[in-house]
């Protein structure tokens, strides 16, 4: 009963919207709440975090060089793995790429546990030094908190799309206090098309969280720094080096990180996999502290001019002097592992993203680069700013974001006069990536199934099509031991010219046409003695239940066929049909470009 009335108070709110709200108007309202709510979750999660991270810290004789710290990634991780198999009991990793999946193949629809599993499952995983970020899980509660706002309102799969964008712009924009990077994530990450309906909401909803981020954590929501030194023309050749460098470091990450989540997971016990990856990060963390959790504090300390901070807490701290070639080597050795250490945190269990590696990795490689060139040339550059830019050259060749890359960053320092030389890193480190490898860690193995949406509305529009969207089912079966008069009799009542063969069991065999019984179905002398077994033939092509549609559209073309039956593991589905594929096509060709 209270289940119906609650169903009808939901009714009756929305029929009074409808009569009194336009659409363009609850867009823009809908907006508004979506950013404070992202806003809220992105400060519990960091909140959160900062303070768990803090206890683990001050727990008393454990510091960084403790020998405890061995075992604190392998608890965080053990904790988020139970939390999520005992309470969640669904896959919440890899946060940007579910929302791709849920824009591309299950129409914007993001489970209800997603505005808040995320959240405390990369609290247990970075609280304890998981070395991830915390960026995707909070991107992936603001894009479910759209969807799920979406879905309470009845809005249709277009401003659906749309209000998960405000759900991850606002997060963006929240953490970093930068709205227009935020803003052009969702636009370059996401690929939602940029038109006037769609612009402004998200940037409501940008500023929106933008604002109440600062409410409740001051100016500084993630890191602030003000341009130290000016940008130099004559450093533009090295700047375009850097480029290739990130370039080349980001295809490092993006490789090592498949290969180690692939090798990790390898492992079929859930809580074996937690032991091994844990006990092997906790040992990296232990050697090279600066792994520990986001980063954020290795990359104040280079970007304060005090590296010297990130030796204080280690076993190398007393034979590294940081002004040498020693203290370089200990940073590269920072900057091979990072990769490593995030990898064995995600694909151990652990919750969270490679926004904040990419941010530490490319920080690193710019500080390394930069104080390379000091070292052994005759220029003198800022290690501050190459440390900087370095960052968006690794943003833009891991996630294939080069003008989020640029804006972030700008953002970030409170100005805009490193522009050129950020315009300049991130295309060139993106060029390079996208050289060797087309798609970025969020859309690789969703593009591989072809499930990755696009800007081109056609590809749109086939990536959300599945096969059981256009599979028909009335065709009438036969038995490969019916006589052609048992055929006939099918055949008499039937509305379509091709009939499935199939066993006791529905596995498939083959298929009867009309046009090749048409001349002897006539014949009643042949009614007993002729089998459909006799009659039947091999399709030239079938489809698989799970083929893509793009799959289906080339099986299409190289056979010449206008149906093909559909198979699932031998066992006859039904049939698909050009017409109907096309029929289907064009009505959510429609929906999709709404305005």
């Amino acid at each position: 009963m209270d289940e119906i009335k609650k169903r009808s108070w939901l009714e009756r709110i929305l029929i009074w919207r409808m009569r009194h709200i336009s659409e363009k108007q609850l867009m823009l309202i809908l907006s508004v709440i979506i950013g404070i709510l992202a806003a809220i979750a992105a400060v519990v999660l960091k909140t959160s975090v900062h303070y768990l991270e803090g206890w683990v810290r001050s727990v008393p004789g454990a510091h960084i060089g403790n020998w405890l710290f061995l075992i604190f990634p392998v608890i965080g991780i053990l904790l988020t793995v139970i939390y999520i198999r005992k309470f969640v009991k669904d896959d919440i990793s890899h946060g940007v790429s579910k929302i791709l999946y849920a824009i591309s193949r299950n129409k914007g629809v993001m489970k209800l546990h997603n505005t808040y599993s995320s959240i405390i499952a990369c609290t247990f995983t970075g609280g304890f030094g998981g070395s991830v970020g915390m960026e995707a899980p909070i991107v992936s509660t603001g894009a479910a908190i759209g969807s799920n706002v979406a879905q309470a309102a009845r809005l249709g799969f277009r401003r659906t799309n749309l209000l998960i964008g405000c759900g991850a712009a606002a997060a963006i924009a929240a953490i970093f206090k930068a709205p227009i990077a935020g803003l052009i994530f969702s636009l370059e990450v996401l690929m939602l098309d940029l038109t006037m309906a769609s612009i402004i909401p998200l940037l409501i909803a940008t500023v929106v969280g933008a604002i109440f981020s600062t409410i409740f954590l001051g100016e500084g929501v993630e890191f602030y720094f003000a341009l130290k030194d000016p940008f130099n023309y004559g450093h533009i050749p090295l700047y375009i080096l850097l480029g290739v460098v990130t370039g080349m470091v980001s295809l490092y990450f993006s490789w090592m990180n498949s290969r180690v989540e692939s090798s990790i997971k390898k492992i079929d016990h859930p809580y074996k996999r937690v032991i091994y990856g844990g006990s092997i990060l906790g040992i990296l963390i232990f050697l090279f502290p600066p792994l520990f959790g986001e980063g954020y504090y290795t990359m104040r300390s280079m970007l304060s001019g005090q590296p010297e901070q990130l030796l204080e807490q280690s076993i190398f701290g007393h034979l590294v002097d940081d002004t040498g070639l020693v203290f370089v080597a200990f940073m590269v050795f920072v900057l091979f592992f990072k990769a490593i250490a995030t990898s064995l945190t995600t694909g151990s269990g652990g919750i969270g993203g490679v926004f904040a590696p990419s941010l530490f990795m490319g920080g690193i490689t710019g500080f390394i680069f930069s104080r390379l060139v000091n070292l052994f040339s005759g220029w003198k550059i800022s290690e501050y700013n190459f440390s900087l830019v370095g960052m968006a050259g690794l943003i833009a060749g891991v996630i294939h974001a080069p003008l989020t890359a640029i804006f972030l960053i700008a953002e970030i320092t409170g100005g805009y006069e490193l522009f050129i030389p950020l315009i300049l890193v991130s295309s060139i480190s993106y060029l390079t990536v996208v050289y060797f490898q087309p798609h970025s860690l969020y859309t690789k193995k969703l593009a591989q199934k072809g499930h990755l949406i696009t800007h081109h509305k056609d590809k749109t529009v086939l990536t959300l099509l599945n096969v059981e969207n256009v599979l028909e089912t009335s065709f009438d079966k036969v038995r490969p031991a019916d006589s052609l008069g048992d055929l006939v009799k099918v055949i008499a009542r039937a509305n379509r010219n091709i009939f499935p063969v199939t066993d006791h069991d529905n596995n498939f065999l083959g298929i009867v046409r009309l046009d090749d019984v048409r001349e002897i179905m006539f014949d009643r002398s042949k009614y007993d003695s002729l089998k459909v077994h006799q009659m039947m033939i091999q399709p030239r092509a079938t489809v698989s239940f799970d083929d893509n549609m793009d799959t289906v559209m080339q099986k299409f073309r190289d056979s010449g066929l206008w149906n093909m039956a559909v198979i699932d593991k031998g066992k006859y589905k039904g049939f698909v049909s050009r017409s109907n594929v096309f029929n289907i096509y064009r009505k959510m060709l429609q929906e999709v470009s709404e305005d």
